[in-house]
């Protein structure tokens, strides 16, 4: 599992003209990527591990301010795109797998206190952000 996650001040996912999923405070806008054989240690760990990264303006995490946590899904995460010019997806987990992988993913957040909003899955997103920093970590499992 992957996942990009980026501070923000404010982030929105509009999919066909409607906003499906928006923060609009000072929080975290997560992009996760699964892939074959991610399970319960992963997805427990990834939630985890976004809620106590401590990121936010002087150090603390999401959990020490009940900042907001936008979750995107990314099945690009996991192309690649070391030889010819188009990447491959062989390593991104298929929409029977990766969706309730993403689902448990966003549900672990929320049972930790996370106020969660989400992208909705396999669709055409357009995702907007307005990064603070700007500051990026990648995490993986």
């Amino acid at each position: 599992m992957r996942a990009v996650v980026q501070r923000v001040t404010s982030a929105s996912v509009v999919v066909d003209g409607e906003v499906v999923g928006a923060i609009d405070e000072p929080g975290l806008l997560v992009y996760l990527g699964v892939t074959h054989g991610d399970g319960p240690d992963e997805i427990a760990w990834t939630a985890r591990k976004i809620w106590g990264l401590r990121i936010l303006r002087e150090e603390q995490s999401a959990s020490d301010v009940d900042a907001p946590v936008l979750v995107v899904s990314q099945f690009t995460l996991y192309g690649d795109a070391r030889k010819g010019r188009r990447p491959t997806w062989e390593a991104a987990a298929p929409g029977p797998v990766s969706e309730p992988a993403y689902d448990a993913v966003c549900d672990e957040l929320e049972r930790l206190g996370a106020p969660v909003a989400r992208g909705r899955f396999g669709a055409d997103m357009r995702v907007s952000s307005v990064n603070d920093g700007p500051f990026t970590v990648l995490l993986e499992k």
